[in-house]
This record gives C-alpha cells, structure tokens and sequence, in this order.
C-alpha cells in the first residue's frame, strides 16, 4: 500500500509506467518522452495529481463519473458486498441479490418495455453483445438472413471487434482488420462540418433518410438492426438538428428492424434526462449503458432489452454468449448505490432546471471567442468547434487536429481537463458541477483558447 498511498516522485512513477503500461488511444514511444501525467486523488468535480496541480475534470473521467467524485457510501457497499460475496458467476441458472436488485431497478428506471437486462463490464462488450443478440433473435424468428447492421460514420460504440466495427472510425477500421463483415455506415448528423448551404432541419432530414436508403439499397429482408448515440460523444459531441431524430424513429417504425440507442455516454442524466431516448423521445429495442451506471466506481455495462426481443430469444433454447463478469455482484451493488445518489441528491432534476442552463448560457458566450465557430450544448454535453473563418465554418489548412491539440495542451497546462475530437474542443463534466464550479472551467477554457489563437497566429497556423 506504501507505494500508493505515499507514492514515489513524479519522474520514477513516469519512468515506471512507460517501462510497463501500455495506455489506450496512445503512442507509447511519445509518451514515453513526455512523462503520463499521474493521478493520484479526487474529490468532487477535482483531480489532484502527483506534483499537487488541482485539475477541473470537465471530462468527468471518461464521460463517466456521473455523480463526481469521493463518495465513502460506495466505497462502503463495495466492501460489504466484497465480505459477503465477492464474486459468483450467472451461468448455470444461478443468481445472487445484488444482479436481481440492479435488474429491477433498471427496468424501472428504462423507458417503454425495456425490461430485461444482459450484463457486460463495460459498454465495449455491451455493443458485442448486441450484435449477436439482435442476430440471434432474427434467426430465432425464421429470418436468419437479416444479420446487417446499420451504424453511422464517426460514431463510436466501443474497441473491441464488433463494437469498433458498430462504430464509424476510420482511424480504427485502419486497424486490426475492421469492421467485421454485415456491418454498414451512413452519414453522420454534423451540420456544422458536412452541411452546406442547407438549414439544420433540412440536413438533419437528409442524413435520416439515408438510413431508409440504405435499408432499401441492402432489402429490407437483410437487415437486423440501426445503432445510433442520440448524441455522438466520442465523435465531438455531435448534436443533432431537431428534425433528426422524429425522422429516424418514423423510419424504424415503417420498416421490421430494431433499433438501438447506444445510451453508454447519454444515459444516467448526461442530456437533462435519464436518458438520451427521453431527452429525443426515441423508443429503441435495445438500449447499451454502462459509464454513468457506476459512475465509473466499478466496470460494469450492459443491455437493456425489450420485452419482445427477450421473450424470442427466451423460448429459443441457449443464448450461448455472456462474460465471466456478466452482473458481477460488487459491480452491481456499486451501481445500485450510484443510482441511489443520483436520484436522492436530484442529480438529473439539478442538470435540467439549475446548472444545467447556467452552464448553457456561459457556454454559448464562448461563440463571440474570434477562434470558436460554433458553441453547441446539451445537458452537460457540450463542444466548441473551431475555425480560421467563422462566416464559412472553414476548416484550418494545418492537417485536422494539429490546432485541436495546441488547445489542449494549454488546457492541461491551466489545469483543466477539456478533450479535443480533430478541431472540437468537448466538456462532459460531472453532474454536480456546481455554478461557481461552472465559472471556472469558462475562465480557465477562455485562457485556453486566448493562448492557442496566440500560438497558432504565432506559428502561422491560423488559416
């Protein structure tokens, strides 16, 4: 415990971490230069690291801290759970109490007749999940053709085969030989980058009607499934125009496929809503949480699954799938006492009516920033894309990203964690961000941006 508690100096934790860790998203040999920043504490809306920096986490982790930071009472019930059972699988007709509460509990808080819960330990294998759960129903219907599945491009549903295949990332199709075969994508909702001289609405019905295109192009015989974040996250918050989504819903409904909300980023209030599904009134089939579930105190995901896809499945024999962690009973209770505290504590109600339109407000006056060309929000959802050209939503000359990680760079070094997608700069902070905790991350985000424009007219990039 020493070495974690009082821990070694920065530089022989840095040296050791390059030595043995390899990281996610990173090119190790430079990160290997520069030295992994070391987190060594948090509490609330604030990360402490080893040289005792105070970071705004505007991130909440990886869009997942929902309820912030230092909570004793989930430390307590992990350890509870942990004495009197640690672990048991949910193979072989077995259950435990902590999987039979979080079921029914999810089932109450999901929308329509999502019911029914199949459990992952994170949203990656959630969406692996999907894909042979959705298969596996159509077959069991007598219509085993129909095993294509609709995503988008840009959209992210996770990294491992099928999920990285689901999602719409070139840079990880270029990888690891993706996607896998029967997964298609159409075009993304992002009028500020693809839509022209046509209004939002306008955009926003053209892109939903490539879906019927596309289900047209494939018959409608061959496809099982269309997956889609009711707001992109990883792709840059990207938030769609309102005509978007009343039109994809229409087109599910007039056709014989399911739909699914990946709800991994969305869910557990992120939009002002529960979920993301309430927030666009979608009615999906299937929905994919994880993240906020926990609050990212324990790995946990899962699939929230309606009555008529349970029940098919159900009468068809062995779903012959699930993890060795499928409702791990630590996980599971941890997720109980999270979603005991978002609702007790008003987390979600706060969001909508509170800081929710303070941060809204503040937010959009970064648009009058002269290298911000559009501020779009969203619950606690919200990016900043930027421009050389404001008028024409003009993209920088430098290759896509160079300016996008000059501003994070000035972000991290005016200790707040604000992540860039290319040239979108996204926030997605814990829900109890409070409003004096909302002027902060606007100040430290005006400096940011004050010190890129600097650097980028310096180095001749703002163009």
């Amino acid at each position: 415990m020493n070495m974690i508690t009082n821990h070694l100096p920065t530089a022989e934790l840095q040296a050791l971490d390059s030595a043995h860790h390899m990281h996610p998203f990173t090119a190790g040999a430079e990160l290997a230069r520069k030295g992994a920043r070391i987190i060594t504490r948090a509490k609330g809306v604030t990360l402490t690291d080893s040289d005792g920096n105070q970071i705004l986490d505007a991130m909440a982790g990886l869009w997942c801290v929902n309820i912030g930071y230092g909570w004793d009472s989930i430390a307590e019930v992990a350890a509870r759970q942990m004495r009197e059972l640690p672990y048991y699988n949910t193979f072989f007709q077995t259950s435990h109490v902590p999987v039979i509460a979080l079921s029914q509990k999810l089932a109450e808080l999901a929308p329509g007749d999502l019911n029914h819960v199949f459990y992952a330990s994170g949203g990656s294998d959630a969406n692996d999940t999907n894909v042979r759960l959705v298969r596996h129903y159509w077959a069991a219907k007598g219509k085993p053709t129909k095993k294509t599945i609709i995503s988008r491009m840009n959209a992210y549903h996770g990294s491992t085969m099928a999920g990285a295949s689901l999602g719409g990332m070139t840079g990880m199709h270029a990888q690891g030989g993706l996607p896998i075969p029967d997964i298609v994508h159409i075009g993304q909702p992002d009028w500020y980058s693809e839509g022209g001289e046509m209004s939002p609405e306008e955009f926003g019905l053209m892109r939903a009607r490539e879906l019927e295109a596309k289900i047209a192009e494939l018959g409608e015989d061959n496809v099982a499934a269309f997956i889609a974040e009711p707001i992109q996250g990883a792709g840059g918050v990207i938030i769609p125009p309102e005509s978007y989504w009343p039109e994809i819903q229409k087109i599910c409904d007039a056709h014989e496929i399911l739909l699914i909300a990946d709800e991994v980023i969305c869910g557990f209030g992120r939009t002002g809503k529960m979920f993301g599904s309430l927030t666009y009134d979608i009615r999906p089939h299937i929905m994919t949480v994880a993240k906020g579930l926990s609050s990212g105190y324990a790995p946990i995901g899962a699939s929230i699954v309606c009555d008529e896809v349970a029940n098919t499945v159900g009468e068809a024999g062995d779903f012959n799938h699930g993890y060795t962690y499928s409702g791990h009973p630590v996980s599971c209770a941890v997720a109980l006492e999270n979603l005991r505290i978002l609702e007790e504590k008003k987390m979600v109600e706060n969001v909508a009516s509170v800081t929710g339109p303070y941060l809204k407000e503040r937010w959009e006056q970064l648009a009058d920033h002269p290298l911000v060309g559009e501020a779009k929000i969203k619950g606690f959802m919200a990016s900043l894309a930027m421009t050389p050209n404001k008028a024409a939503r003009a993209p920088f000359e430098a290759p896509k990203g160079t300016v996008g990680l000059i501003a994070r760079g000035h972000c991290f070094g005016g200790n707040l964690i604000m992540r860039h997608v290319g040239d979108r700069m996204i926030i997605a902070p814990p829900l109890i961000l409070s409003r004096s905790d909302v002027d902060v991350l606007i100040e430290r985000a005006v400096k940011a941006l004050d010190l890129t424009l600097a650097e980028i007219k310096d180095k001749g990039l703002y163009k």
